[in-house]
């Protein structure tokens, strides 16, 4: 099926976060948002099947996950698009992949605990980090003309204290696909330090001309990875709920699977969740591949607008992601007043770096239509004239 990504899509009164929610971020509702990363596109076809399928019978009691259909599915696509082999009995459920982060986390350690993380990062790993009374240390990535580099030297200083490492793979914000010799030296260091991996890899589907490695391939080397995930950013139904885990130590799973049931109670399965990641695994190949060829033209055209346009910004196209990380270093204004300009003079809503605790950038969501995002470039592009104009 052809899909067509330039089809605009009202999504106000939805209770969108994106769109109707604007104001909590920014402050005014007025604005166009690149803000969190769901995307503006229609799901798969075969998903939209599955879910009206699905509401025919009119019932919605609890639901099982633990079965040959939801596990399968999983592993049909992990060896399909990864060549990885997933035992189904590695496989756990749980209401979110940063639940799963979370709860992994808190199993694989004790209180004070140090947990490393590379910087910048996605906030909510920082967040739930302290939130479980860890310690977090940060290893800066070095920025290379645009490609983001890893200091081995600051992960082994990091690993002599820590206890776990939470890896955003790919990687949030920078956009970087962590080559085979790169997972492989971290992995080596882990290791040789006693330090557990916990592997986000949402993002994995969108990769341009890389090569996604899943932690979880490499269990021949190192028996402590963990690699939690879901269809919902590549298929867009992040609001249905659900994603997995894959957890090959047993009495770490058990610990899990205990605590999802006994404790927190979110051991029963979203039915429409589950129904969007099995319809989505198991037929939406088509979608991915053009949603991947769409989104990578989007790329190409903010790097050339703002390479062209919006000096002295700088812009490198990611390998993967739909996330633009652009380079804000050279604007000779503050952090603070590049928003009070794209808020209120050009009224478009890009994330700044400080989210992700880095400054000077700013984080563009490109899952959206091309009029959409030329439309967003271009307000970027007077909130800088502005600012030039009137410094």
């Amino acid at each position: 099926m052809k899909y067509n990504f330039d089809q605009l899509v009202n999504r106000k009164n939805t209770y969108s976060t994106q769109w109707d929610y604007i104001a909590d971020r920014f402050g005014r509702d007025d604005i166009l948002p690149f803000s969190i990363s769901d995307t503006d596109f229609i799901i798969p076809k075969p998903v939209t099947n599955a879910l009206k399928e699905a509401t025919k019978m009119e019932i919605f009691g609890y639901t099982r996950w633990n079965h040959d259909d939801f596990k399968n599915a999983i592993c049909n696509y992990f060896k399909k698009h990864f060549n990885t082999l997933i035992n189904p009995d590695w496989i756990v459920y749980s209401p979110s992949v940063m639940y799963s982060l979370s709860l992994l986390m808190s199993l694989l350690t004790n209180p004070n605990d140090y947990v490393a993380t590379f910087s910048p990062m996605y906030p909510d790993f920082e967040d739930a980090i302290i939130n479980h009374h860890l310690q977090p240390v940060r290893i800066k990535l070095n920025n290379n003309g645009g490609y983001y580099i890893i200091d081995f030297k600051a992960v082994e200083d990091a690993f002599k204290k820590c206890k776990v490492f939470l890896l955003c793979s790919p990687h949030n914000p920078t956009g970087r696909v962590w080559d085979k010799d790169e997972l492989l030296k971290i992995i080596v260091l882990a290791k040789k330090y006693d330090v557990k991996i916990i592997s986000d890899e949402i993002h994995m589907d969108i990769v341009y001309h890389k090569t996604h490695y899943p932690i979880v391939s490499f269990l021949d080397q190192y028996s402590q990875l963990y690699l939690v995930s879901s269809g919902s950013k590549t298929y867009n139904y992040p609001s249905l709920g659900g994603s997995y885990a894959f957890i090959s130590d047993p009495e770490i799973k058990n610990n899990f699977l205990t605590i999802t049931k006994h404790r927190d109670f979110v051991n029963s399965a979203n039915y429409m969740g589950m129904m969007a990641l099995i319809s989505s695994y198991n037929e939406a190949n088509d979608y991915r591949q053009q949603l991947v060829a769409y989104l990578n033209e989007n790329m190409d055209i903010v790097e050339e607008y703002i390479n062209n346009n919006c000096s002295p910004l700088k812009f490198i196209k990611p390998e993967a992601t739909y996330l633009a990380w652009i380079d804000c270093r050279q604007l000779p204004f503050t952090s603070k007043q590049l928003q009070h300009a794209l808020v209120n003079v050009g009224k478009v809503g890009i994330m700044p770096g400080n989210t992700y605790f880095e400054d000077s950038y700013l984080r563009m969501c490109v899952g959206c239509s091309k009029d959409k995002l030329l439309e967003g470039l271009k307000r970027l592009k007077i909130s800088i004239d502005y600012l030039n104009y009137n410094k």
